[in-house]
């Protein structure tokens, strides 16, 4: 779907299905929304996530848009602002903001944009925390504990602290008020994917027997960040 299309589409939506998507203003309208296979959010069960059943604050992971690439899925407990300036490499875009009946549903990549660290099953150096403690200057952040960047998951994942260069990339939801489903529809931002298959690759490779690369299917299971990975480290 062309991003014009799908901008009207947004435009013409009605209360039972509210898009993430929101049209940019002129002066922001240099990074366009990348349009990936749409796919709804599971449980661990394979039925279709509720977004009232989300705990508040709670880290939930699940991959996006390719087999390997994972993400962060959060319900902040409070409404997010809206149409949030940003600037990623040179390109400036406006976040929407979240989605769900309070407006509190957001999600990201899970990939930091410093050095491309991000959840394994073995170990995670970056999570949502809720206060402050040790290196985590601010509440309620995405933290990455491998050189402290600091993002507002509240304000479009924009780099409150730390060397970060830019936010993380938002993953665009899709929330249909009429049965609380979510479902992933694209990415807004500097995505780092490619870096990060560059980075990875070996790795990625015996870890997904070559299917690293494979655009996800029609659904995509989330499972709480604590039941996912073995270890986080905390900072």
């Amino acid at each position: 779907m062309e991003r014009r299309e799908f901008i009207e589409h947004c435009a013409l939506g009605s209360s039972a299905a509210c898009l993430s998507l929101v049209a940019l203003p002129a002066s922001l309208a240099h990074a366009q929304p990348r349009d990936y296979v749409r796919a709804k959010l599971v449980g661990t069960d394979g039925k279709p996530l509720k977004a009232a059943r989300l705990t508040p604050k709670r880290n939930y992971v699940f991959h996006y848009p390719f087999a390997a690439t994972p993400c962060f899925l959060l319900d902040l407990g409070r409404a997010t602002e809206r149409s949030v300036p940003l600037k990623g490499s040179g390109n400036s875009y406006s976040w929407p903001g979240g989605v769900g009946l309070k407006r509190s549903v957001v999600a990201y990549s899970a990939i930091c944009a410093h050095q491309l660290a991000y959840p394994t099953k073995e170990i995670s150096f970056i999570s949502f925390r809720a206060g402050k403690a040790g290196a985590n200057k601010h509440a309620d952040v995405i933290h990455c504990c491998a050189e402290h960047s600091q993002y507002d998951p509240a304000a479009g994942a924009k780099v409150l602290a730390g060397p970060a260069p830019q936010p993380l990339a938002a993953i665009l939801l899709e929330h249909d008020a009429a049965s609380d489903e979510l479902t992933a529809v694209g990415t807004l931002g500097d995505d780092m994917f490619n870096a990060f298959f560059k980075k990875y690759e070996i790795k990625l490779s015996l870890e997904h027997g070559g299917k690293a690369r494979n655009p996800v299917a029609a659904t995509c299971v989330v499972t709480e960040l604590d039941n996912f990975c073995r270890q986080q480290v905390r900072c």
